[in-house]
């Protein structure tokens, strides 16, 4: 029996009630916020282990920026979020995304369905929390404080590229396909572009590449990617 915490961001009575319905179905515990002001007034009160969050909420903020809010504070960070919407173009999704949102679920959506994507994200969610530091030579990632040091400093990097580096670094000497790191860091029923994937490695090499260590992700011909710390020492 779950006892997580369900927080549902979402101005809709009727879709919020059948979510709530589902959830207790399912063994969770609800939370509601009809708009960004309440919501932010439930995590705070009662840090819930998830959000299904709507894009498109009353008032002057939306749930794309709530999302945002909540990735930059380091306190709240770690709260994985599965946007709802009814936007279903590939840009909207990434978007979403690349707001550090963990899930997408594009609106109408089955019961059983969400379920399933609240158990995958929460699942990966605990994998990336653990609260062992992570070292490869001078790049170190700390999951619990979700912050990137190359020798002690601290470097900005955003939520996805943060996802996809601690996969890397927990998984690695091991090459992947584009598909694979989709599934792994986003998720396998999150529908966007294999080569959505470049993008991100391109933002990641970039960031590590002032502090020497952008070379620690090598492409693979034929497959994909890498994370190697062999390359140091050629």
């Amino acid at each position: 029996m779950y006892n997580e915490q369900i927080l549902i961001v979402e101005d809709e009575p009727a879709i919020r009630e059948m979510v709530v319905m589902t959830l207790e179905m399912a063994g969770f515990d609800s939370l509601q916020a009809t708009d960004v002001s309440e919501a932010h007034q439930q995590v705070v009160d009662h840090r819930p282990a998830l959000i299904l969050l709507d894009w498109m909420l009353p008032g002057d903020k939306s749930g794309i920026d709530f999302c945002r809010m909540l990735k930059n504070d380091e306190l709240l960070a770690e709260i994985p979020v599965i946007m709802l919407t009814a936007k279903s173009e590939e840009d909207s999704k990434v978007h979403g995304l690349d707001a550090g949102a963990d899930d997408y679920m594009t609106k109408p959506f089955s019961t059983r369905e969400l379920i399933s994507r609240i158990k995958a994200v929460l699942r990966r969610s605990s994998a990336l929390s653990a609260d062992k530091s992570i070292d490869v030579g001078k790049l170190s990632l700390d999951p619990k404080s979700q912050r990137v040091t190359v020798s002690g400093k601290s470097i900005e990097v955003g939520p996805t590229e943060y996802r996809l580096l601690a996969f890397f670094m927990s998984h690695p000497e091991r090459a992947y396909t584009r598909t694979q790191l989709l599934d792994q860091v986003w998720g396998g029923n999150v529908y966007i572009e294999d080569r959505t994937i470049d993008v991100h490695i391109r933002r990641l090499r970039k960031l590590l590449k002032p502090h020497g260590c952008d070379t620690l992700i090598q492409t693979v011909r034929g497959t994909g990617y890498r994370f190697s710390s062999l390359v140091e020492n050629v």
